[in-house]
């Protein structure tokens, strides 16, 4: 029997709640481009998120931009890239290199390209990167880590 309050209700459940792990120093970071980055037209090309804003286990790599968690388990990822002068342009996640999540599109013009996804990611070999593409070449980023980010933490451990 549990007892949850909050406030002046009470509600009591009956049974069992069954926590097989918490895991409390769990995966997560925040990262961004420190500044501008061009993408060629029509071509995929990976964002440079060089600074951390966090980094609580050590999984992010600033040099090679990717996240590779060392808790197995489902992450929810999350990024936002700002063009400049897009031409059809949209952002990628990659899982491990090949397999990948279109998150967002932009016709034309300035602005955010964002999204997320939930994925499972092993905790020791699976990584993820983001990548952009625009049709005519633009500019991404503005050294504004509201503009262009890429974050992620762990949702469920298995």
């Amino acid at each position: 029997m549990v007892t949850s309050i909050k406030g002046n209700d009470t509600s009591t459940f009956g049974g069992n709640i069954d926590v097989p792990q918490i895991i409390t120093d769990a995966p997560a970071f925040s990262a961004y481009n420190s500044g501008t980055q061009a993408i060629s037209a029509g071509t995929l090309t990976k964002i440079i998120v060089n600074t951390e804003d966090f980094d609580t286990n050590n999984c992010y790599d600033t040099s090679n931009y990717r996240f590779t968690p060392n808790v197995a388990g489902y992450y929810q990822i999350n990024a936002s890239v700002y063009y400049q002068g897009s031409n059809n342009g949209f952002i990628i996640l990659s899982k491990n290199g090949t397999r990948s999540w279109r998150l967002d599109a932009m016709q034309s013009g300035y602005g955010a390209n964002s999204g997320s996804a939930l994925l499972y990611l092993n905790g020791s070999t699976d990584y993820v990167e983001l990548y952009a593409y625009d049709g005519g070449g633009a500019t991404i980023g503005a050294g504004d880590s509201s503009l262009l980010y890429f974050d992620g933490h762990l949702v469920r451990a298995v």
